[in-house]
């Protein structure tokens, strides 16, 4: 069976850097698995990797969706197996790289998430119910419809909690039991799954310097031009990490100093969701992000022996 390899871990852990060296060793192409990544023109606050980053190294699926587009779970899958396919046939080694735990899970299990359209009165009743009886109301009414779904989301998490309400409204089953049916179809690759990982206060240094550096790149200036250029069609790309409490300091919300610590402590929530995900996962090898990049690709290719 074709071998596939998967990188992922927090976010801020060097991920794209181990990925790049690790392409040029083995004639291998980059397939992005980040939620984020994956929008055109919101380029700093997802930490999208440059030209000269990639060092030559061919990268899909980052950059090409259009901001105002949602673009689902399982849009992602059927175009993450069209890239590992392209690069198999060209005999290179595809290399799946990203912090979004429901991507990496839909290609190392199988899952096939399915494709629901929102149904937008029910959605509308669900944002009165947030209104009028708070988000953790219906946190507890998804716990009751599918617990072990709702042991992965943060009670904060609004975007997932409604997503579980609304599989169940649409379909009448969970997402646990879409997810065990889908399962059974089987797993085409040989992933080779690795995870990087590190003394966590490294980690969240990490993650506050990088937070300073998009803002002196020019965070705020991006966020400003999208929301002009495509003004409340943003909905769903504004909810990363990052543009959402821009987006509140360009309304007057908080004050520039508190939007960056939000942006900080947001992020450092996300990391630890992110280890928590990725350690549930079964025959992963983790990798010292502080060990030399090099050291970690000779693992990497042991792995793959």
């Amino acid at each position: 069976m074709q071998k596939v390899v998967v990188i992922c871990g927090p976010t801020a852990s060097g991920k794209t850097a181990l990925s790049i060296e690790l392409a040029k060793r083995i004639n291998g192409e980059i397939v992005s698995a980040d939620s984020m990544q994956i929008y055109d023109e919101m380029n700093i606050g997802t930490a999208k990797p440059d030209q000269e980053e990639m060092q030559g190294i061919k990268h899909y699926l980052i950059g090409n969706i259009k901001p105002t587009n949602r673009y689902s779970v399982s849009e992602f899958k059927k175009d993450a197996i069209s890239a590992i396919k392209e690069i198999i046939s060209k005999e290179k080694m595809p290399i799946v790289v990203g912090g979004t735990g429901l991507y990496v899970n839909s290609l190392v299990y199988g899952i096939d998430y399915p494709e629901i359209q929102t149904n937008l009165e029910y959605r509308k009743e669900l944002e009165k119910i947030v209104e009028e009886k708070g988000l953790q109301y219906l946190f507890e009414k998804a716990v009751e419809i599918d617990k072990e779904a709702m042991k992965n989301i943060s009670p904060n998490d609004k975007k997932r909690i409604l997503r579980v309400l609304e599989i169940y409204k649409e379909t009448g089953k969970t997402k646990t039991e879409l997810e065990r049916e889908s399962r059974k179809n089987g797993i085409p690759y040989d992933y080779k799954i690795f995870a990087i990982n590190m003394p966590r206060e490294i980690l969240y240094d990490r993650i506050n310097r990088r937070v300073d550096i998009m803002i002196e790149k020019g965070l705020i200036d991006e966020v400003s031009s999208l929301y002009e250029k495509y003004g409340e069609s943003l909905l769903t790309s504004m909810q990363a990490i990052g543009y959402k409490e821009v987006v509140e300091f360009l309304k007057g919300n908080c004050t520039k100093e508190e939007m960056i610590e939000k942006i900080k402590m947001e992020t450092r929530r996300y990391a630890k969701r992110q280890l928590t995900w990725f350690r549930k996962i079964e025959n992963i090898q983790w990798l010292d992000g502080l060990n030399d990049i090099q050291n970690n690709v000779n693992i990497i290719l042991e792995g793959l022996q």
